[in-house]
């Protein structure tokens, strides 16, 4: 068995796109637990890896979307999900943390074969980037309460085929690092 990190997917936003407000409310209910998993994971020095869409901005790099989401209406639900010294972060472009990203590659050289997915949203990105871990192998906990959704029946749906198809661990984030 190797490691774990904690793989924080696309909470580094602006919230300027067309789901906003039905994503809003859910990130705003999760917001402390996956707060809760930041403070525990870095307490016991798992590695913690922020995977966030770049918005179409191709020149920008995490310090410009960080930047620009602090500046943003919604920077209270970011602030407290800042990346510390010790955070990795990566660019993606597409659903999957891990379509066309270093992530693979990163995971392999820090010896992680596990990785607990929160963020936004259930059912698109955090269902997407399950698969693809599963698919290459690497054991995937998602907590349910740290996982933002539009649509709280697909995000319902997707936990269970997280669960079901790919073998996920789905539990509550105060099972993790207690």
């Amino acid at each position: 068995m190797g490691k774990t990190a904690l793989i924080v997917i696309d909470m580094i936003n602006t919230y300027d796109h067309q789901d906003a407000e039905h994503l809003i409310p859910a990130v705003e209910a999760v917001l402390p637990k996956v707060t809760g998993l930041l403070e525990r994971a870095r307490r016991q020095g798992v590695p913690v890896i922020y995977v966030n869409d770049n918005f179409g901005e191709w020149r920008s790099h995490h310090g410009e979307i960080l930047d620009k989401a602090l500046s943003g209406p919604h920077s209270r639900l970011v602030e407290p999900l800042k990346p510390d010294e010790s955070s990795l972060f990566v660019v993606k472009a597409r659903h999957s943390v891990f379509f066309e990203t270093p992530l693979t590659y990163l995971l392999h050289q820090q010896g992680i074969d596990r990785l607990v997915l929160c963020g936004q949203v259930t059912e698109q990105c955090v269902l997407y980037s399950a698969l693809d871990a599963h698919i290459r192998h690497l054991q995937v906990i998602v907590p349910r309460d740290a996982v933002a959704h539009i649509h709280a029946d697909l995000a319902d749906a997707a936990l269970r085929m997280m669960e079901r198809n790919m073998g996920a661990l789905v539990c509550d984030s105060g099972e993790l690092w207690t």
